[in-house]
């Protein structure tokens, strides 16, 4: 009986007692499995975002797109990368101020929650929110940060710290800047870039100065903010040394950044040869086929320096598919400065023919091509095809432009009554003065004189007015009135601006 039973017994007894222990690792081990999936899935769409981010940073839309996304999938906790590039993105946009909002919508998730810890966000948070503050023109907000940023200890931080001198730079709080600049325990090339910068944006240039003497390493930054801030205020001479010290002496190479500061300097002083150089630097370095604004800044350089001849074969070297709208509207402007109407008429077509649209300032560089050429019906066509065409609304520059042409060309009352025919809203004196050298011109008194009392309308105080209108009068015999107009101009305490030259 013994033997029979024990047999039985033992058999069923080992079948049974490890299925328990089994099912449940099986169970763990798919439960395990399932984990991991599902955090390897996350990642992925985690990381699929992340990219989508990178690709449109700028693009309010598109990050507010992936923002909802991020909520609805519970996202937005997941990964500290992807919050930031995030606020980021809201940083760079055009509504910055939703920065906050995202700030907002994380801390009180992690409010809420007891499992994740208390301080989640680092030092690149704390800089886009100052960031935000900044591009938004909310200094306010930054400080309350800066509050924040002091509590939790990121302070020192030489990225969160430049952000808040860049904030106070911004929005004009010059003393403050240099407080928490001078207060940094470290400092980095980029916050002498940013003090030297917005120093420059202030008009203290001569502060500026010292900070670029006293900087420790320049570098190509440095080097362009200080020159593009000299050239700016008129001091060309001392940006152009700037700049042969720096390529010359320093043997730093300049950016394209670099070249678009200097070359209107260039263009201001007329310097043909000077242009010619940095036109030779620019095709070493690679910019003119890499940069489209180099190359569009070099045009406008040549026309302005008197070599339009150089400044259109270089245009006719870039390629069609190269050109865009700023190309074209600087030959064509550079046609108009040089009397060459038929030449900027030519290239206006041409410039549709490619299939792009040409702006205001398109259209004001061909209408004053025309002026200057005397090309009248022309003028009229492109008045025409501007306001019908291209629905865009004229403003006093481009009716001064018809005013001037038909001036030019001895069409006074067509003038005049176009003069009168614009909106007043944004009529002014200088529409009316136009007329008025076209009336000294052809010795028309009697249009001058009507033309005259608009002016005294508008304004009194400026001699050349009555200077030219007594020209007029003296002109055409009338020297009693001639006369009335100089005791005028003596009772009202007129100025003129003295002359100058270049030469």
């Amino acid at each position: 009986m013994l033997r029979v039973k024990g047999p039985s017994f033992l058999p069923f007894t080992n079948k049974t007692t490890p299925k328990p222990k089994t099912n449940f690792l099986i169970r763990s081990f798919k439960r395990l499995l399932s984990t991991i999936k599902q955090q390897q899935e996350v990642k992925e769409k985690a990381k699929h975002l992340f990219s989508l981010l990178l690709k449109n940073p700028t693009i309010c839309r598109s990050t507010q797109q992936l923002h909802s996304h991020l909520l609805i999938n519970g996202l937005l906790s997941h990964s500290m990368l992807l919050f930031n590039t995030l606020l980021r993105c809201y940083c760079l946009s055009n509504s910055p101020h939703l920065a906050f909002s995202l700030y907002n919508q994380l801390q009180q998730v992690y409010f809420h929650s007891s499992l994740l810890p208390a301080f989640p966000f680092d030092t690149f948070t704390y800089t886009f929110l100052i960031n935000a503050s900044t591009n938004s023109s909310c200094p306010r907000i930054g400080i309350q940060f800066q509050s924040l940023i002091t509590k939790v200890g990121f302070r020192s931080h030489v990225y969160v710290h430049t952000a808040l001198v860049n904030m106070y730079l911004a929005s004009g709080f010059l003393g403050n800047a240099l407080l928490a600049f001078d207060e940094m325990p470290e400092k980095n090339s980029v916050t002498w870039n940013v003090m030297i910068t917005g120093l420059v944006k202030w008009g203290k240039l001569e502060f500026a100065r010292s900070f670029f003497d006293d900087m420790p390493e320049k570098n190509v930054v440095s080097w362009t903010g200080i020159i593009d801030g000299y050239v700016r205020m008129n001091r060309i001479t001392e940006g152009l040394a700037l700049f042969r010290r720096m390529v010359s002496f320093e043997g730093i190479a300049p950016s394209e950044i670099t070249i678009l500061a200097i070359l209107p300097a260039i263009s201001g002083i007329g310097e043909l040869q000077n242009c010619g150089l940095i036109h030779c630097l620019v095709e070493k370095r690679g910019f003119n086929s890499s940069d489209i604004r180099v190359t569009n800044s070099i045009i406008d350089t040549y026309a302005k320096c008197g070599c339009i001849v150089s400044a259109s074969r270089f245009f006719e070297e870039i390629s069609v598919e190269r050109k865009n709208l700023v190309s074209w509207t600087s030959i064509i402007s550079g046609f108009a400065m040089h009397g060459m109407g038929q030449e900027a008429v030519k290239s206006f077509e041409n410039m549709e023919r490619t299939g792009l649209k040409p702006n205001r300032v398109t259209f004001l560089s061909v209408l004053n091509a025309c002026s200057h050429g005397g090309l009248v019906a022309e003028g009229h066509e492109f008045f025409e095809k501007m306001v019908n065409q291209y629905s865009i609304l004229p403003d006093i520059k481009h009716y001064g432009c018809l005013v001037d042409m038909l001036g030019r060309t001895g069409r006074l009352e067509e003038a005049e009554k176009l003069a009168l025919g614009i909106p007043s809203e944004i009529v002014n004196a200088v529409i009316w003065r136009t007329l008025l050298g076209a009336c000294s011109f052809h010795g028309n008194s009697e249009i001058g004189e009507r033309v005259t009392r608009k002016i005294m309308e508008m304004e009194r105080g400026y001699g050349g007015d009555y200077v030219l209108m007594y020209n007029i009068f003296a002109g055409v015999g009338r020297f009693e009135d001639a006369e009335r107009l100089r005791v005028l101009m003596d009772e009202r305490n007129a100025f003129k601006v003295p002359g100058h030259s270049l030469v």
